[in-house]
């Protein structure tokens, strides 16, 4: 599809694209790490250490996967993973999942337009139907190419964001010590490093799995590996941050928003665009990988399912943007769990037993 297979712009493009499926608009809100992390107290920085392993590792060994499989779709990985039998159940759950997201996506946009930016709420649905479909209809180069120029910006931002949070804070942030224990998801702070890591890696499988064909092995492991420490450097900086600012930070739905006000009053507007572009990298990712599932062969076909999913995703999106997270993701993270124990539990020697 035009893509070289090695190069740096091309590692970047895999490491770009990864992380554009896990910076949604929970991670640019600061909510789900406040909930996975944070609120584990200064324990929750091990969590924090225990998912940058885990995302660097299971960045890589997909893009194993992918290149040695010469996978075009999700398909070929998760029928390595669990045979015939379990890749067909998983196939129509991941399938689920991503159409699932995307509407949580437009749902997202529509409340960022209506609570952020005093604009109409279906404007927002409509605005990021309409982009995902024009980046979808430029097919794999237009994913990779916006993801290269869009997730950069808001790995800066919240970086950023949450550096000038911990500057402004100084080297205070004793009173994490009040959550130390008991206030985080799972109870601990392991699982809830596993945990977050399993919730989050569905979206990326889906889109990673697509570039088998379109890259070398050492780029494709190297770009995986680089987008998980990435990704583990962004969740370090928030969670730091966050911990200066309880217990405050952790009565805030938008935690990372009330660590903008202490950085200055014009980074407030400036956040609420940034959560919208995550949404929006997430929107593309998910419209990706039902695309690249359903026409792995790329062309005409592929940009039909792309744009025709963010159509079909227009009614979902109505029962609004609280509804749709309870609803779907507790079925996310279940189906993650079962996706990252089997990559996890892949013998070594059968992995390199690929031809």
């Amino acid at each position: 599809m035009g893509v070289r297979k090695g190069g740096l712009l091309v590692l970047m493009k895999v490491a770009m694209l990864y992380m554009g499926g896990v910076i949604g608009a929970g991670f640019a809100s600061g909510q789900e790490i406040m909930q996975f992390f944070i609120l584990h107290g200064r324990d929750g920085m091990k969590g924090v250490v225990l998912a940058t392993v885990l995302f660097a590792y299971l960045g890589g060994l997909v893009m194993f996967l992918s290149v040695k499989l010469k996978s075009a779709s999700y398909m070929e990985i998760i029928g390595f993973l669990l045979g015939p039998l379990g890749s067909k159940l998983m196939d129509v759950l991941n399938l689920i999942m991503l159409f699932g997201g995307l509407s949580v996506m437009l749902a997202g946009s529509a409340a960022v337009f209506g609570e952020q930016f005093g604009l109409p709420a279906r404007a927002g649905v409509l605005a990021v139907a309409l982009l995902t479909s024009a980046v979808v209809w430029g097919g794999l180069e237009g994913v990779l190419t916006a993801s290269v120029f869009l997730v950069p910006l808001k790995f800066l931002a919240v970086s950023a964001i949450s550096l000038a949070a911990l500057i402004v804070a100084g080297v205070d942030g004793g009173q994490a010590a009040v959550f130390r224990s008991g206030g985080g998801v799972a109870g601990h702070w392991a699982p809830a490093g596993f945990l977050y890591v399993s919730y989050n890696m569905v979206v990326p499988v889906a889109v990673l799995a697509s570039l088998g064909k379109s890259v070398s092995l050492r780029t494709g492991v190297a770009g995986g590996a680089l987008g998980g420490l990435l990704l583990g450097l962004a969740v370090y900086l928030v969670a730091a941050a966050g911990l200066a600012y309880l217990p405050e930070a952790a009565y805030c739905q938008i935690p990372l928003l009330y660590l903008a006000g202490h950085v200055g009053p014009g980074f407030r507007p400036a956040l609420g665009f940034l959560i919208w572009l995550a949404i929006l990298t997430t929107a593309i990712a998910s419209a990706h990988g039902i695309a690249s599932r359903l026409a792995p062969e790329g062309g005409r076909r592929y940009r039909l399912f792309g744009t025709g999913s963010c159509l079909l995703a227009f009614p979902l999106s109505g029962v609004g943007f609280a509804g749709l997270v309870r609803l779907l993701y507790p079925v996310f993270g279940y189906a993650g769990l079962v996706l990252i124990i089997s990559l996890l539990l892949v013998p070594v020697s059968k992995l390199f037993r690929i031809r």
